[in-house]
């Protein structure tokens, strides 16, 4: 045994996953909210927690398969073998299916059958290794290594890192995020098992008592001293949000105000509208309200709306509770063309002017209606005047001045007038952040008193110098507190909208962009919903008391080009999307109020007045000039980034990256897209070779609703190795015929039932799957040299790839349906355009309508749907039977009787049926990329139903097949 060479038996991840468990569990989790580690504090595109935990195990654990035959070299296994990694991967992808579970995120019985398979992995590889020349240093079986995420973002990695069992480091350029982290895998392992230090815990004997475990104690210290932060910032400005007193006035032809005459209520928010001078010179004077909409509440039976009266001078809001007319549906915004009209005049109001309006500083805002809280619900109030005077009369002390970016990703509200964050916020809004943020400091010196006077010591030891004592504590406290603060922005800010489905506001950030929010919602501070800082603190509490707390958890700042945490680590990450999110300039929203509070306690981390955006790998052409520069930085950086890890990262595991496709990178070329084929060439480039890919689902799909499978897979995980040294190079010809060897048996083996390696690959995400063992081959090799010598590029290697699964092995009646379909779909087309294609594929469109597939006459040729087909079939008597026919008559049968109906075609059909089935996956395919959504789900779900349905027709004695295949009959 070589005393230099790694002994790496493959893992899991690089043969086998159940991934039908892992996006099933992926896509409901998106649904989960309490209790979840993404409600500590919003970052963008998180992965979730099922797939990260997944892909860890996948990723650390030994295939049994491989490692039989690591362990047994030149052995030739037997059938028991064979029956043995069955048999084990079974076991392996039960613990997997277990483990991805929402409800055994913290089931320690779960959790613990995990570790205990990525320990034996461990020891079993060091036993491997034991003779190698640094066996010492990495193959240590007493200590294995820690998992590293160099672009930690939201922490979903490390977290899940951290609860198999691992040391778990994160780091990230960015500073909000390293926060997250720190609060996520860092603060709670560094005060586990610790009671609160809250006088009033103290003085409660059944709580003094109590066994505070892990970060629970920590939790609660946070909840004490966060409501009385709360009580204070309401005791000093209570009185910018009053009550409102419902008033018979208001009663008039309000008959659901009738029990409230009198009454004091809580406003729950006050919907303001943005307005501009009137463009109709007539009308100059008057403040034009730009609203979206008038609907206030379109939830069943409490429909209310806005209903403006014009008068002689201007306009006012009566609130109707009943149907709105179409009308409401609009507010003041053009049926077409202009952004919106004056309400007084109708004269359209273009974008133009509402620009150089804002730009002039001419903006403002209408008070429109105030929501309140009944007994019964919400109510709708008209708008009060000392109310509108309330909030116009603030006049806070200090605001975030950080410039808004002149151009970023998902940005619009620098082109309205609003120049610096600050501006983002109503004054009311702002005073009311700042107070609180100020409210932090002595919040932090009442616990580290009192931590002090519970028997900690005050060693005067910061919490970022690794301080354990009363100072760092009460400093861990302030941590939670300011994001608190942080996350009470995104509810508080002039960008939030109130949802009439909902009867609610929405918060800023409903999507990964700042766009402009004409009527917006502004919430009280104090209302006890959302927007309220002790509604959010308690959410966020939930998430500490359950977090992991064992091993530990470090997060840096740092950046990801030239870190060295990931030395001798496993190292799982989840980069930037080439141009997808501009993290640096949406995380400026919450960094202006995160360094006021936190700088006294993390004081390099937010030393610089905003966050770092040169260094951001991030392919921003306003940023580099040009889009050919910004391709350039991100190749560079990420190149550079991949690199670095696989110089330094534990030699034992591969490494696994995630990259998220948008919808419109799949394409009638395939999967493909500028950022994937630059990320591709990053990582290829960097001298990483791919040895896996697996498509999940880690956004939730809405292009087709109801239909979850019929998502576009948003993640695709590469699983990489570093590049054997001296690889060689391939040629393009020999390329293209390793993938003719390579990807129909691959192609065999997604799509079909695989005892002990993994469930069909759903149709929507082949296209992604079949990349593996492509770019496998691709990778593989230092070049793959095109004909005059020059190495090919990654873009030509992928639609090498891709093309793949767009080449015909049917019939040419199918071809000609095939592509007819991808022109027309079901509609008409002219009889010539028939012809010539007819004529291009080998057959006639006589003889296409010979088959009973398709109509012509009158000079139009249209394709038969599969309702059209004939119930009377029967396939014995046949005579001309495409591909097409089989399928769409096995769809007929499978949509009108279930398995038994289309296992009689399957069984009549059967030496068409594994080309129906391939032509079922290619239909799903091109119906979903044209958003064809109905015709989508007949295709999808005849191949999810495949293997039952071929599994009844085997059952069908010999001499039924071919029989009539009428509902109506029996079979004889």
């Amino acid at each position: 045994m070589s005393e230099h060479r790694v002994i790496s038996p493959k893992k899991l991840i690089e043969v086998a996953l159940p991934l039908d468990a892992i996006n099933e569990a992926a896509a409901k989790e998106k649904s989960i909210r309490h209790g979840h580690p993404s409600t500590l504090h919003l970052w963008w595109a998180r992965r979730p927690l099922a797939a990260a935990r997944a892909v860890i195990f996948g990723q650390l654990v030994h295939d049994p398969e491989d490692l039989w035959r690591t362990q047994n070299p030149g052995v030739e296994p037997n059938k028991q073998n064979k029956g043995h990694w069955t048999r084990e991967r079974g076991r392996l992808f039960k613990i997997i299916e277990d483990l991805v579970k929402w409800e055994n995120t913290t089931n320690e019985q779960v959790l613990e059958a995990a570790r205990v398979e990525i320990r034996r992995s461990w020891k079993i590889t060091c036993e491997l290794n034991k003779n190698h020349i640094q066996a010492a240093e990495l193959f240590n079986p007493e200590k294995m290594p820690g998992l590293h995420d160099p672009f930690a973002g939201g922490g979903a990695i490390p977290l899940e890192a951290q609860r198999l069992g691992l040391d778990a480091y994160a780091s990230d350029l960015n500073p909000v995020a390293v926060l997250i982290n720190k609060a996520m895998i860092e603060i709670p392992s560094a005060f586990v098992d610790r009671s609160p230090v809250h006088p009033s815990v103290r003085r409660d004997k059944s709580l003094f008592a109590k066994r505070w475990s892990g970060a629970a104690g920590l939790a609660e210290d946070v909840r004490r001293y966060g409501q009385w932060m709360r009580d204070e910032a309401e005791r000093r400005i209570g009185h910018l949000y009053p009550n409102v007193v419902v008033t018979k006035e208001m009663a008039i032809d309000r008959p659901d105000l009738k029990d409230y005459i009198g009454q004091e209520l809580t406003v729950i928010a006050w919907l303001w509208a943005r307005t501009v001078k009137s463009p109709n010179p007539a009308f100059r004077h008057i403040d034009v309200p730009l609203t979206s909409t008038f609907i206030l509440s379109s939830k069943e039976g409490k429909s209310t709306y806005l209903a403006p009266q014009v008068q002689k001078d201007g306009y006012a809001f009566s609130i109707i509770v009943g149907p709105a007319p179409p009308s409401a549906e609009l507010g003041t915004k053009a049926a077409r063309g202009a952004n919106f009209r004056c309400l007084l005049s109708d004269t359209p109001i273009e974008p133009r002017y509402i620009k150089d309006e804002a730009a002039a500083g001419r903006m403002g805002q209408r008070l429109m209606a105030i929501v309140a809280q009944g007994t019964r619900g919400r109510i709708y109030l008209p708008a009060v005047a000392e109310h509108e005077a309330c909030a116009r009369d603030v006049k806070p002390g200090w605001s975030p001045d950080l410039a808004l970016p002149a151009q970023a990703l998902g940005f619009s509200v620098q082109l309205y007038g609003l120049s610096s964050f600050g501006d983002l916020f109503t004054p009311r809004q702002t005073q009311a952040l700042s107070t609180h943020c100020d409210l932090v400091a002595t919040a932090v010196q009442a616990a580290r008193r009192d931590a002090a006077e519970s028997g900690l010591s005050d060693d005067d030891t910061s919490l970022d110098a690794g301080g354990l004592g009363a100072r760092a504590y009460a400093e861990a406290v302030g941590i939670y507190l300011a994001l608190a603060v942080s996350k009470m922005a995104d509810a508080q800010s002039s960008l939030c909208r109130w949802k009439p489905s909902m009867d609610q506001s929405i918060a800023t950030f409903g999507r990964m962009a700042l766009p402009m929010i004409w009527d917006y919602s502004e919430a009280n501070a104090f209302g006890k919903m959302a927007g309220d800082m002790q509604v959010s603190l308690h959410n966020m509490m939930r998430v500490l008391d359950e977090l992991p707390t064992r091993p530990r958890g470090i997060a840096v700042q740092c950046d990801a080009q030239t870190q060295s945490l990931s030395r001798h680590q496993y190292v799982s990450t989840d980069p930037p999307y080439y141009d997808n999110i501009g993290y640096a300039d949406l995380s400026d929203f919450f960094y202006g109020w995160l360094r006021r509070t936190v700088r006294p306690y993390y004081p390099e981390l937010v030393a610089t007045l905003a966050t770092p955006k040169a260094e951001e790998l991030v392919a921003t052409r306003f940023r580099h000039g040009t889009s050919e520069r910004a391709e350039q930085h991100f190749l560079g950086g990420m190149t550079q980034t991949m690199r670095n890890l696989a110089q330094i990262v534990h030699p034992s595991s591969p490494i696994t990256i995630y990259y998220a496709f948008k919808q419109a990178d799949s394409t009638s070329d395939g999967t493909n897209s500028t950022g994937w084929e630059t990320f591709l060439e990053a990582v290829l480039k960097s001298g990483l070779s791919i040895t896996g890919t697996w498509p999940l689902r880690t956004e939730l799909g809405n292009r087709m609703r109801g239909l979850a499978s019929n998502a576009l897979a948003s993640s695709i995980v590469l699983v990489c190795r570093p590049r054997q040294l001296g690889a060689g190079t391939l040629s393009r010809r020999q390329f293209v015929r390793s993938l003719d060897e390579v990807l129909p048996t691959a192609l065999d083996a997604m799509t079909r039932e695989s005892e002990g390696l993994h469930s069909p690959v759903a149709p929507v995400d082949l296209s992604q799957a079949i990349l593996g063992p492509g770019m496998a081959i691709f990778s593989r090799y230092d070049a793959v040299l095109e004909a005059d010598g020059t190495p090919m590029a990654v873009k030509t290697a992928l639609q090498l790839i891709n093309r793949f699964l767009a080449e015909d092995d049917f019939d040419p009646d199918t071809q000609f349906c095939l592509h007819w379909f991808e022109q027309y779909g079901w509609d008409t087309g002219k009889f010539g355009e028939a012809d010539t294609l007819a004529r291009a594929k080998g057959t006639s469109v006589d003889g296409v309508k010979q088959a009973g597939v398709l109509e012509a006459g009158g000079g139009d040729v249209r394709l038969l749907r599969w309702k059209e087909y004939p119930t009377d079939w029967d396939a014995k008597t046949d005579v001309r039977l495409p591909v097409w026919e089989a399928l769409h008559q096995l769809i007929r049968a499978y949509q009108t009787q279930g398995d038994s109906g289309a296992s009689k075609v399957l069984a009549a059909v059967a030496n068409k049926a594994e080309t129906s089935r391939q032509l079922a996956y290619r239909l799903y395919t091109l119906c979903e990329r044209k958003g064809w959504a109905e015709d989508a789900r007949a295709y999808n779900e005849v191949v999810t139903g495949w293997s039952s349905i071929e599994t009844a027709a085997a059952k069908i004695p010999g001499p039924s097949q071919g029989i009539l295949f009428d509902s109506t009959k029996e079979t004889p």
